[in-house]
């Protein structure tokens, strides 16, 4: 049976959905807007946003016993792809070697107006 993972470091879910499952030696984290979980607030920036959908997922990550250096892939979902080059900026930050399998996709539109989403699968 999956376990739940959840956590006050990483925005409440939106719908109904869980923050993440653990199953077998894999976390599944579900996508992550760029809400801030202590003001609710999302940053205007493309690239801001990409940075706080990435601690996001870090903070979900720790919660669950794994981290950023155990991700496997990772699912990105823009608004703009012009902003691509901004957001890898801000993503190698977080990625830095030996970085996970990747998809980067332009939708029409996210939650609550919200230009990235950003989903992972890793490692226990």
């Amino acid at each position: 049976m999956p376990k739940v993972v959840s956590t006050e470091s990483a925005p409440a879910a939106i719908g109904p959905y869980s923050q993440a499952l653990v199953s077998a030696n894999a976390v599944y984290v579900s996508g992550q807007l760029p809400i801030d979980p202590k003001t609710g607030q999302m940053p205007e920036k493309a690239a801001d946003q990409a940075r706080q959908s990435l601690k996001n997922i870090q903070a979900i990550l720790e919660a669950a016993g794994s981290s950023l250096q155990k991700v496997l892939r990772v699912g990105i979902f823009m608004t703009d792809l012009a902003e691509f080059g901004a957001v890898n900026e801000v993503y190698a930050t977080f990625f830095t070697k030996d970085f996970p399998a990747r998809s980067t996709v332009q939708v029409a539109a996210l939650p609550r107006g919200a230009q990235i989403e950003i989903e992972a699968v890793a490692e226990l």
